[in-house]
């Protein structure tokens, strides 16, 4: 038995072809977690030539910048501010990554959260619209946080970034619409 790193075990179960020597770039963007890495396949081997990534970035923090708009949206229209409210913030954060995997094959989506909370007046709904344009606004930061990491990995490998064959995209978020 072996044991064989993240971004290779992602190449073998892609079904990247073993005897074709090919470099491919593996771009994983998961939930909490960022990382690069550049394979070369050779001869039925793969060799993991450079990696980088962010530790501290992932989906949740595309989730959590949907989330810090629609409480201060809700501020702005309602006057209450959510933020120490654990149930409402779960339930922003809910409909912020459904929010954020509807733009991912829709142009605009609809954030509809009835009974959100509540004041002396009665209860507070929150329905809203996220256009992709206003999400890409609002993570453009974040997407730009993985362009450091990619140009390390790239100089790491020795290669240039025409002998790259193939990028893996791996992860959920990779679906993002950036």
């Amino acid at each position: 038995m072996r044991i064989v790193a993240e971004p290779t075990a992602s190449a073998l179960a892609y079904g990247l072809d073993k005897e074709l020597e090919q470099t491919i770039l593996v771009f994983d963007l998961g939930g909490g977690t960022f990382d690069i890495s550049i394979i070369e396949i050779e001869e039925g081997l793969f060799e993991v030539k450079a990696t980088s990534g962010n530790n501290r970035l992932g989906g949740a923090d595309f989730d959590e910048r949907i989330v810090e708009w629609l409480v201060s949206e809700f501020k702005k229209t309602q006057g209450i501010d959510l933020s120490k409210d654990k149930t409402a913030m779960q339930r922003l954060k809910d409909s912020a990554e459904q929010a954020k995997i509807e733009l991912s094959t829709n142009l605009k989506t609809n954030l509809n959260i009835p009974y959100l909370t509540a004041d002396s007046s009665g209860p507070k709904h929150l329905n809203i619209d996220l256009t992709r344009a206003k999400f890409d606004e609002l993570t453009a930061d974040l997407v730009q946080d993985t362009v450091g990491p990619l140009r390390t990995a790239i100089e790491d490998s020795g290669k240039a970034i025409s002998e790259i064959d193939k990028v893996l995209l791996v992860g959920g978020s990779t679906r993002i619409p950036a």
